[in-house]
């Protein structure tokens, strides 16, 4: 079957759960019209429909390959791609002002979702500019932003971000690659990064890099990294490429999924650069783009969950297996009759509802916070960014596994291609920062101020537990169960001086507060929509799988013992 965009279910969490559009005085909004929200919904999901979804098997069939210098993809992403270039979606928020749309995040969020469910190889091009856009606009000097941003905005140009050598993953701090100052003002880049999404292609006139390199000089470890702005090919001050920078693709890696999207080892040899920001604070301006990254990352989890749940569903509707137990009627059955089957198609579908609705209220609150420069709300979005790109993304891994387990042997049979959704999806749970360290992060850096954000999130649940109360009491105490469990975990968190102890109970504290999360997200449907589906949907949702949240939470708060105890399993072997 074909991707067809859940225009009606983006819509439902816009409109009824968040009123992005409501002009009430007591509501904040975004200053959004629903029939511009309509009409970007209706073009951009004509594009995925028709121009994404039909090149997604080719991008999985026909990887891109290094031949003669130069990477090279499947014929068909180059039309996809301009098509998404020409339609704004690049700049879709960027400022107006060096080209953009200047449109909130949170409709980038939801064109991103239909894009990357179309096609997520080809998508997170964009998704890569898109986040050197922001770093450009906040960091970058006018001189940079006239001459960078109105081709980064249009998809003339498109950016990448080299964090990672073969020493220094996760550990940014033990990167190797120098920068100098050079006599004509520019720097010079020596040094070489590994893992570049989309680091060399033929889809776009340049291809500009940011790169973290160290000063000579300069301290060890992060306070000593900058950050530079590295284009494959070196543009005059009108923007015409007059010769190519020492930027050289030494190889491809070979990838278990996401195959039409290259990603490339880059060599800089004695390249020339741009310092973005000061000196010796390249982390804090890179972290510009990562966080916008990890949200867009979020989304990419979503978007191949919302894929395989159609799949999944189109499949169990039309494949007969078994008698239905549920009837008296003779002969074979559609899957969707038996009880397995019914269960994993409505985790898939809660799951993808509350991955949704969790990256959009990350988006809106980060669109409220830029637009009222509050800082309760920054906090939030600092709060639940790492949580959106560890729960959607472990969701998303989750999903497009039970769509494989749904179509039984025919999910393990390259013809069906939905093994591609697994495998395209399992990246996302690992670049941008694993999951491990977005659950670090959390109850590290982000459970700050005695977890006030944590504490305010947990309040409205509760109010809205009380609402939901006098017409679904059982439903009301379910979540309540769940709720107070969540909080003692969170009460212990910030118990423990040793931050180790936290971090044993990291990413167990990650998905239980997530969970809370979605049954807040299905009390408000329930508050706010009559639908019998809707509600049906909640209830499952909170019934049969919040309650994993309590069992997540009393884990989160077991400490060291268990891991760093006496036992010798996990030594070391000489």
């Amino acid at each position: 079957m074909s991707y067809l965009a859940p225009i009606d279910e983006i819509k439902f969490i816009l409109k009824d759960i968040f009123k992005i559009g409501d002009k009430s005085s007591e509501q904040r909004n975004l200053d959004l019209e629903y029939d511009t929200i309509e009409a970007i919904l209706e073009e951009v999901s004509r594009l995925a429909e028709n121009i994404l979804s039909p090149i997604n098997r080719d991008s999985d069939l026909y990887p891109a390959i290094h031949k003669r210098g130069k990477v090279v993809l499947p014929p068909s992403f180059a039309k996809a791609y301009n098509a998404i270039a020409e339609g704004g979606w690049i700049g879709i928020s960027g400022d107006p002002k060096y080209g953009g749309l200047g449109l909130p995040l949170v409709v980038t969020t939801f064109v991103n979702e239909i894009l990357s469910s179309g096609c997520l190889s080809l998508a997170l091009n964009p998704l890569m500019t898109q986040g050197q856009i922001e770093a450009l606009e906040h960091h970058g000097s006018e001189k940079i932003k006239k001459l960078f941003l109105p081709r980064l905005n249009s998809g003339e140009w498109s950016g990448t971000m080299n964090l990672t050598e073969p020493q220094a993953g996760s550990d940014v701090g033990a990167l190797r690659s120098r920068a100098n100052m050079a006599e004509d003002g520019l720097y010079r880049i020596n040094g070489q990064k590994i893992y570049i999404s989309w680091g060399d292609h033929d889809l776009s006139s340049n291809i500009c890099h940011l790169v973290l390199a160290r000063l000579s000089g300069s301290p060890e470890g992060t306070k000593g990294i900058s950050l530079f702005l590295v284009p494959k090919y070196l543009p005059d001050d009108s923007g015409h490429l007059v010769s190519r920078n020492n930027v050289n693709t030494v190889s491809l890696e070979k990838k278990m999924g996401l195959h039409g999207s290259p990603t490339v080892v880059l060599e800089y040899d004695n390249a020339k650069a741009w310092l973005i920001g000061e000196e010796n604070k390249g982390m804090a301006a890179m972290f510009t783009m990562m966080n916008n990254a990890r949200l867009g990352v979020g989304v990419q989890g979503l978007s191949q969950s919302e894929l395989a749940t159609q799949k999944a569903l189109a499949y169990a509707k039309q494949r007969k297996q078994g008698k239905n137990l549920k009837s008296f009627e003779n002969g074979s059955t559609a899957i969707i009759n038996h009880a397995d089957i019914r269960r994993n198609l409505l985790i898939m579908k809660s799951l993808t509802f509350v991955s949704r609705a969790l990256c959009f209220d990350t988006a809106i609150s980060n669109d409220l916070a830029k637009l009222e420069d509050d800082l309760s709300l920054h906090q939030k979005v600092s709060f639940l960014t790492p949580i959106t790109k560890a729960f959607c993304t472990e969701v998303g891994c989750r999903v497009t596994d039970l769509c494989i387990q749904i179509h039984g042997g025919m999910g393990y049979i390259e013809d069906t291609g939905v093994s591609q959704l697994y495998r395209d999806v399992r990246i996302t749970a690992i670049y941008e920062g694993t999951n491990g360290i977005q659950a670090m992060d959390l109850v590290g850096r982000k459970l700050g101020s005695g977890g006030r954000v944590a504490h305010t999130i947990i309040k409205e649940v509760a109010n809205n537990e009380k609402m939901v109360a006098s017409r679904f009491p059982k439903l009301a105490a379910a979540v309540s169960i769940a709720r107070k469990n969540v909080t003692k975990a969170l009460d212990w968190m910030l118990s423990q001086d040793e931050l180790n102890e936290r971090f044993c109970g990291a990413s167990p504290f990650l998905n239980a507060f997530a969970l809370l999360l979605g049954a807040n997200y299905m009390l408000k449907t329930i508050l706010v929509s009559n639908d019998t589906n809707r509600r049906e949907l909640a209830e499952f949702y909170i019934y049969q799988i919040l309650p994993f949240a309590s069992v997540e939470a009393s884990i989160a708060c077991k400490g060291s013992d268990h891991l760093y105890g006496t036992s010798s399993f996990l030594a070391n072997r000489s």
